[in-house]
């Protein structure tokens, strides 16, 4: 099953007794938030081999600086693939492309009935893929240079070069993503159709910009799943943010909540105690897979419904709070091996943190959250987030930069008529399915 990546996105459900400049940042489908454990797994053997491409920095200007090289990494898998046959591509996002791999075993099920050559391609600025190495997020001046049209670019160079060195240039051409990734899956077959056949986007996004759908669109799915499998545990997850806000004006609210939750060291700020909340959440409606993964976390099968399991068998005489942690704590512990939690502490295991500079920049995918939704009402307030982004980065976000480069309310009707060769394969229960497209 491909993963519900990255991403990613700010979501900007504000809540009104904490500060909006300590909002919970999400990615499409990876997991920011409390991966110091992530962190200290170690790297799964993954049945590729890498290898480095001398990439361009800038295809799109022609000034000196434009030619410069950074080394991009890839994965490739051969023990299937004949000269002539397929190449199966991953259009790497958010992440080290490692992690991706290891997480999409879709492209190794299929490889023997197409005898393919597998193709995994980490994202500029992701992962080893550094262009300007440790200086890479130095500043705008380097982070310039980090956008989905430069990435497209880099695929489309790597994977000519690559089936030219192959000299197997007559074999076709497939690309897959999830999240973020399935996005440039879709948006690649449609910007470089002559170097990709077709397209399989998983949990693509490509309608969360402009108002081409509801801003509450996710987080309605969100809430859906967990009303879905039982009502009392949508009800509870719900009522448990008054029941945090009101914590939060006590006089003791910061040690009340350390114990209550269960942390490691003692808090500084009930923000962070909503983070954890919202993200277990979140991510648990992301990845609410039939099986057993650990894409996220280790999580079970069908984790949602053993989330609202554990909140309607403790009695209704407990507060709403202790019951939505003790099943968010299924998210983050399943294992049981946690004795304490480490809430404000966390690590960048994957190496995301590059996907806040393209959500101030031209990811801009607003979200609001609706009465309908679990989490408190909220609406988007452009201009306030733009301020961030111009406080932290020095940039303004183009709101409509995406819709304009790669297609927007009439997206949809024109793939359908004139066909694009793009699966969208979203599933029912996935909160990015509503912002993805028909399958044509």
């Amino acid at each position: 099953m491909a993963p519900c990546l990255s991403f990613f996105f700010l979501f900007l459900c504000s809540f009104s007794a904490i500060p909006a400049n300590s909002l919970p940042t999400f990615f499409p489908g990876a997991a920011y938030q409390s991966l110091i454990k992530q962190a200290k797994i170690s790297k799964p053997k993954l049945p590729f081999k890498t290898h480095y491409f001398p990439q361009t920095l800038d295809h799109f200007t022609f000034q000196p600086k434009s030619s410069k090289l950074f080394y991009q990494k890839y994965l490739i898998n051969s023990d299937y693939w004949r000269k002539g046959a397929p190449i199966f591509v991953y259009t790497g996002n958010e992440g080290n492309i490692e992690w991706f791999a290891a997480n999409t075993g879709f492209m190794l099920d299929i490889a023997p009935k197409f005898k393919a050559l597998l193709v995994f391609i980490e994202h500029r600025f992701y992962g080893k893929s550094m262009p300007f190495g440790k200086d890479s997020y130095q500043s705008a001046k380097t982070l310039g240079y980090l956008n989905s049209q430069q990435a497209l670019a880099d695929f489309a160079v790597l994977i000519t070069s690559l089936k030219q060195n192959l000299s197997s240039e007559a074999s076709p051409v497939v690309v897959f993503g999830g999240s973020y990734g399935g996005m440039l899956a879709a948006w690649f077959r449609l910007k470089y159709p002559h170097i990709a056949i077709g397209a399989l986007a998983s949990s693509a996004p490509i309608l969360q910009f402009d108002k081409l759908i509801p801003w509450s669109s996710f987080y309605d799915a969100v809430s859906q799943d967990f009303k879905d499998v039982s009502l009392n545990c949508y009800q509870v997850i719900k009522g448990s943010w008054a029941e945090l806000e009101a914590m939060s004006t006590q006089k003791q609210a910061l040690a009340e909540l350390s114990k209550t939750f269960r942390t490691c060291k003692s808090l500084h700020s009930t923000a962070s105690a909503r983070d954890w909340l919202w993200t277990a959440f979140v991510y648990t409606a992301m990845v609410n897979y039939p099986t057993k993964a650990d894409f996220m976390k280790p999580l079970p099968a069908y984790p949602v419904q053993k989330m609202c399991k554990i909140i309607d068998k403790i009695p209704s005489r407990a507060t709403k709070l202790s019951r939505a942690f003790a099943a968010a704590s299924l998210y983050y512990n399943y294992s049981r091996s946690e004795n304490c939690f480490e809430i404000e502490h966390e690590v960048d295991g994957h190496g995301l943190h590059g996907w806040d500079w393209q959500t101030c920049t031209e990811m801009v995918m607003p979200m609001t959250c609706s009465k309908e939704s679990m989490f408190p009402p909220s609406g988007f307030d452009y201009e306030e987030f733009a301020e961030q982004c111009r406080m932290k980065y020095g940039v303004s976000p183009r709101p409509h930069w995406i819709t304009t480069e790669f297609g927007g309310e009439r997206i949809q009707k024109v793939l359908k008529r004139f066909g694009s060769n793009i699966i969208f394969s979203n599933g029912m229960q996935d909160p990015w399915s509503r912002g993805g497209s028909s399958p044509c």
